[in-house]
């Protein structure tokens, strides 16, 4: 069983060997998982009132329009419509053929952190290691979590955390089948559900410090040191999976070695697990 004061010391010593690389791609993946976009329903709710005050004026002097100039209004919602559905198929291509494949690789870096083989190139892996793959099962993995979401609110999260470490398994194994990419999150996901979520939650201290700093702490050491706790959870639920080819020592195994230095967890047992 696997502790977040564990996976938390593993990370920060893993960010003291890789910084500033570690930096540079967490803002990368910040950007591409498209974090911090909040604070749009505040003018929603503020102009609503009012607008409904003045609808039936607004439709009384639509109706007082000539042909010609209701031709021009509808011409004119035509053409922002079209504008509107084309930046759409734009943004919605981008994130299926660029945005998903660099988090992936993204992923793939803070993996190779741990292993002490990280390297800015993984930021780009996807791109020549089974491309199309990773864009088929990174677009259904978005596809799936949609539909859900539209069941209702609850079941929307639950399956965004069972399929949570879909880009990590990518990262490793570009090969492996959409059908084995869902099976493989389910069994790892199963029982770690809430304790994902917990472990994410145990950083909202940090980020609320890093508020404080204008987001200056988060850029130079909260968002590394989350992702790279994320990836240590993923070489650790990686032991539950049956199948040999994605099995991988644990931090709590006896005989895990690390591979270029050795990790002396020296932390007390009544360590802060939310530091």
């Amino acid at each position: 069983m696997w502790t977040r004061a564990e996976l938390k010391a593993r990370a920060k010593e893993v960010l003291r060997l890789n910084y500033w690389k570690a930096v540079l791609v967490a803002l990368i993946a910040n950007f591409l998982s498209g974090s911090g976009g909040g604070g749009s329903s505040a003018g929603s709710s503020a102009s609503s009132s009012s607008s409904s005050s003045s609808s039936s004026s607004s439709l009384g002097a639509f109706d007082s329009l000539s042909g010609e100039d209701t031709a021009a209004i509808l011409a004119i919602v035509g053409i922002v419509l079209v504008i509107f559905l084309v930046v759409f198929a734009v943004a919605l291509a981008l994130s299926i053929f660029v945005f998903q494949p660099l988090y992936v690789g993204c992923c793939r870096f803070f993996i190779n952190c741990g292993k002490g083989c990280a390297s800015l190139n993984d930021v780009t892996f996807a791109f020549s290691n089974n491309y199309m793959n990773i864009v088929k099962i990174s677009f259904f993995q978005s596809l799936y979590t949609f539909l859900w979401s539209l069941l209702l609110f609850i079941p929307g999260i639950i399956k965004s955390y069972e399929y949570f470490m879909i880009p990590y398994l990518l990262a490793e194994n570009p090969e492996i089948t959409k059908e084995e990419a869902f099976a493989l999150t389910k069994e790892m996901m199963t029982g770690d559900k809430w304790n994902t979520f917990v472990l994410g939650l145990s950083f909202i201290g940090w980020e609320l410090l890093g508020l404080l700093t204008c987001c200056i702490l988060n850029v130079f050491y909260v968002s590394p040191y989350t992702y790279l706790t994320f990836a240590e959870l993923y070489k650790v639920l990686k032991n539950k999976i049956t199948d040999p080819r994605f099995k991988e020592p644990t931090l709590m195994d006896a005989s895990y070695q690390e591979p270029v230095y050795t990790y002396n967890d020296s932390s007390d047992s009544s360590e802060n697990p939310y530091l």
